[in-house]
């Protein structure tokens, strides 16, 4: 009897490998190694929206780090392969099994987010109407109909925190940051931040005449075709300061004003929704965000801020009984955060669906920064113009 017969046999024959067993090796070895990289260093994402540009456009492939920010240890770790929330060539058959949670674990990272940072981070709302199986959709139906009559028109989904859509915006505030905006302009710790040149908003431009040569705007891709005159030879487009400095030169403009919406304006969905709060889009704040440790005092003032960081982030149970606040059933005047969390701002600001209208973005819903542009295809340009050759392996800052 052979007593050592976890040792092979030297005389032992090897078995040879069938082309079969070698090929599901082969895909199997390719699987698991990129699920690894995809998870813990670099993965590949596309923008399906403007709500960045000009900063990156429409149909930009890029790569994002996640090596930067630590990388997130999955929290449903039983997925399929290369699968965000849904299995491909379907609509709803969920690519996920979510009978198996983990709590949020982060490696160590390079570096900390830092402000104007573009970060890849989950929805954090975690509301997502079936319509289209589209996010933003969402908020064209808030915006239009208001939150209530939404949840209780539409069927909403709600998927755990690393399967939720994917969203690119630039981080405006990190914990601690004290964040508002005046007729557009954004401020943080009383310090105005103007947007970047490539940060589009809404221009108020009025010509001196419009009998001149339309191609000279070709450059600046306006559309003054698809925004109706707001008074005579005067519209109103999407610009960055940066076109609107060069407008101005034309010797057929006028003037070029920025046009935000006006302080009182108040359409629906802005955070936080709350009736004692007149804000808008382009006007509101200040806003403290709220960072790892810091305590605040709960009041009527501050918990429709932080009402949803403390319930829904955080996991409490909160409730209000004759005027006073409970956080799991025991009164409570001050709360202490367990995380940081993130102001987060398109720079197309008015076609984006961010911070203002949400809140804020907690860190275990971080996913990653944006490096660079490694492909961008125009899906309406001509054949041999598709390809935008100057974005390619351009660096996202």
């Amino acid at each position: 009897m052979n007593y050592k017969f976890w040792q092979r046999k030297k005389d032992a024959t090897k078995k040879k490998k069938t082309k079969t067993r070698e090929w599901v090796d082969a895909i199997v070895f390719a699987v698991v190694a990129a699920t690894i990289i995809r998870v813990f260093f670099i993965e590949a994402y596309t923008i399906p929206s403007g709500s960045m540009e000009r900063s990156l456009l429409i149909g930009d492939f890029l790569f994002v780090s996640k090596v930067n920010y630590g990388a997130r240890i999955p929290m449903t770790p039983v997925a399929f392969p290369f699968a965000h929330h849904t299995m491909p060539l379907t609509t709803s058959t969920k690519a996920y099994w979510d009978g198996v949670q983990w709590k949020y674990h982060r490696l160590p990272g390079l570096s900390k987010i830092k402000r104007n940072d573009v970060v890849v981070f989950n929805f954090p709302e975690g509301d997502t109407v079936a319509v289209e199986n589209q996010v933003a959709s969402y908020y064209e139906l808030v915006r239009s109909m208001g939150r209530e009559q939404v949840r209780s028109t539409y069927t909403i989904v709600d998927r755990p925190v690393d399967k939720r859509e994917n969203f690119i915006k630039r981080c405006i505030g990190i914990p601690g940051d004290v964040i508002s905006m005046s007729n557009g302009i954004t401020s943080v710790n009383g310090k105005t931040e103007p947007l970047k040149n490539t940060g589009m908003m809404p221009y108020r431009i009025e010509f001196k005449t419009m009998d001149f040569n339309y191609a000279a705007l070709d450059e600046f891709k306006l559309n003054l075709g698809s925004s109706p005159a707001v008074a005579a030879n005067t519209y109103i487009v999407d610009a960055s300061s940066e076109i609107a400095d060069k407008l101005k030169a034309l010797d057929f403009v006028k003037s070029v004003t920025l046009s935000p919406d006006p302080a009182g304006a108040v359409p629906g969905g802005i955070f936080p929704n709350d009736p004692n709060r007149v804000w808008n889009r382009d006007n509101f704040g200040p806003v403290k965000v709220p960072a790892k440790g810091w305590t605040v005092q709960i009041d009527s003032n501050t918990m429709p801020l932080y009402y949803r960081a403390i319930r829904t982030y955080e996991g409490n149970k909160v409730e209000q009984k004759d005027g006073k606040w409970f956080i799991n059933d025991k009164p409570a005047t001050s709360y202490t955060f367990k995380m940081d969390y993130y102001w987060m701002m398109g720079d197309n600001r008015h076609n984006s669906a961010d911070s203002r209208y949400w809140g804020f973005v907690p860190e275990d819903h971080i996913v990653g920064k944006a490096l660079f542009v490694w492909m961008s295809w125009d899906s309406t340009a001509s054949f041999l113009h598709k390809i935008r050759w100057s974005r390619l392996f351009m660096g996202i800052h």
